[in-house]
């Protein structure tokens, strides 16, 4: 499922993004949440524990391999094996390249009695390694309770995802041939400042404008699609130094929580949904 270029987005073959899936051991290792044998002790009697493990074999057997995977970091006293996680996954037997990205299905999950099983569309770009999450009208987060139908629940669900991915390969070409104003580039950077910085009393005292700043010369430009990338790249992979409204040099930080990881990258997605369809 393969596309031509359109103007500034190339459509090279990513099957070498394919060759490093992660082993069942790799799993174990990033994500020791995802092989749990129990729920926490605080959830409700009604929970019905299932593991993730139980879902990622389905989801394996379905033809999805695990790309990425992360887990939250514990608080002090709290157990890591029931923290929040988050395992990325590609369709091993069907590359769905979307321009310069690869489609990918989001799994997360806790064993806490916080989450149900969530499912959301994502875009991994292999030449900046931006993990972008798409939500986009009717196109909503998948939601799948625990109970005893989840794995297919599940398969069924991420399936129902990769189907909508022609709809997502339509809005990144238009994002890519839409170009904007150096006006509509600041306003949408201050947005982007406004929708990292959202749960911050005291935000960072920088220019949201340096949000636009290139990290590699080949994502200058004034596309849309390249903008929103550069905003997301800076406004979840942070990095940026700047001055604090102590003097010192500082970093801004990268977005470490999976909820917060997810809150960022949806709201930014249908932020340029908005300028897209303007």
């Amino acid at each position: 499922m393969s596309i031509h270029s359109v103007n500034d987005l190339a459509a090279p073959s990513y099957s070498h993004a394919f060759n490093g899936a992660l082993s069942l051991e790799d799993l174990r290792t990033r994500t020791p949440a995802v092989f749990a044998e129990s729920a926490s002790g605080r959830t409700k009697k009604a929970y019905k524990f299932i593991s993730t493990a139980e879902v990622v074999h389905a989801l394996m057997d379905a033809g999805f391999e695990p790309s990425a995977a992360r887990q939250t970091r514990s608080r002090r006293g709290s157990d890591p094996i029931h923290a929040r996680h988050m395992i990325r996954l590609r369709h091993a037997r069907e590359t769905i390249s979307i321009a310069d990205s690869i489609g990918e299905i989001c799994l997360i999950n806790a064993h806490d009695g916080t989450s149900a099983y969530q499912l959301l569309a994502g875009l991994y770009r292999p030449v900046c390694t931006n993990g972008l999450l798409c939500r986009m009208g009717d196109f909503a987060m998948i939601r799948v309770p625990h109970r005893s139908s989840v794995a297919a629940d599940v398969v069924a669900g991420a399936l129902a995802i990769t189907a909508q991915f022609g709809e997502i390969r339509t809005r990144v070409e238009g994002m890519a041939a839409r170009d904007l104003t150096d006006a509509e580039q600041l306003k949408f950077a201050n947005e982007a400042f406004e929708i990292r910085y959202a749960n911050v009393e005291q935000p960072p005292a920088f220019a949201a404008e340096r949000l636009l700043e290139a990290q590699r010369s080949a994502d200058a430009g004034p596309s849309l699609w390249l903008t929103y990338n550069r905003l997301q790249s800076s406004v979840v992979a942070g990095g940026l130094a700047y001055h604090s409204r102590s003097r010192r040099l500082v970093s801004m930080r990268r977005v470490r929580s999976i909820r917060e990881d997810v809150r960022v990258n949806v709201a930014l997605w249908q932020a340029a949904c908005r300028y897209l369809a303007a």
